[in-house]
């Protein structure tokens, strides 16, 4: 005994309908589930913006690294009990501070001169190195 299935294309009005539905299904499945995915992040990003040493104002340290690792304020050559004396002097906390370091410098150099800073109040500090050209 053979089954015979008849088989009827849509065509016309069902074939439209059908269409309809099936946009209708994807948009809502799109807008529900768009909220979920674009939702805003729980927590709060802050990201630091660029300073150039041309933009900084005079009235703030300018430390300069150079790669052998020694320390310039002002021209001349300074060392860290140095630093910290000028820094904890007048108006410490108020102040910013540029580093400018040498490619080669070295990192150790810069985040104990961070350190000594933000443990003398400093709330700005900022890091400027040389373009490659």
């Amino acid at each position: 005994m053979r089954i015979q299935r008849t088989y009827r294309p849509l065509n016309g009005i069902r074939m439209l309908w059908a269409l309809l539905a099936n946009v209708i299904v994807l948009s809502l499945a799109f807008v529900m589930l768009g909220f979920y995915f674009t939702r805003p992040v729980p927590f709060g990003i802050k990201f630091t913006k660029a300073v150039t040493s041309d933009a900084f104002s005079s009235g703030n340290v300018v430390v300069v690294v150079t790669s052998e690792n020694v320390f310039y304020v002002a021209g001349h050559v300074t060392t860290l009990a140095e630093l910290k004396e000028m820094l904890s002097g007048a108006g410490g906390a108020k102040r910013q501070m540029l580093i400018k370091a040498d490619r080669r410098s070295s990192l150790g150099r810069i985040v104990e001169l961070m350190n000594l800073a933000r443990g003398l109040g400093v709330e700005k500090i900022n890091i400027a190195t040389d373009r490659e050209e």
